[in-house]
């Protein structure tokens, strides 16, 4: 079986849509031989990830939230603090990684999915 390749150019699309499209394809629903219980032989290459289209508001709005079980360990980052900490790339990468399935398969599908600004 052939390895199959997907680019994404995120040229003026918004981060949202071009992240599905990318969690699609790695879970192989893209494909006619889909199966739910393995990973898909397929890669993904998001590039121009720099030049998505995305308004002031949402940079500044849109919180991401993490826990880590302790008391006072509630945290929030909004999207700008992302791209100024990790750039785009990790912003891509936490939007296709929270549209995956939470399971054992998730790490080994973005291990598939390539990032380029």
């Amino acid at each position: 079986m052939t390895t199959k390749v997907h680019t994404i150019d995120a040229t003026g699309i918004v981060l949202g849509r071009v992240a599905s499209a990318a969690a699609k394809a790695l879970m192989g629903k893209t494909s006619a031989d889909y199966t739910a219980n393995q990973v898909a032989d397929v890669r993904v290459y998001i590039k121009n990830a720099g030049k998505t289209k995305m308004s002031e508001r949402r940079m500044r709005e849109t919180l991401h939230e993490t826990y880590s079980g302790q008391p006072g360990g509630f945290k929030t980052k909004t999207n700008e603090k992302i791209i100024d900490k990790k750039g785009w790339k990790g912003l891509y990468e936490l939007a296709v990684f929270g549209m995956l399935p939470s399971n054992k398969l998730r790490p080994l599908m973005m291990k598939r999915l390539t990032i380029t600004d």
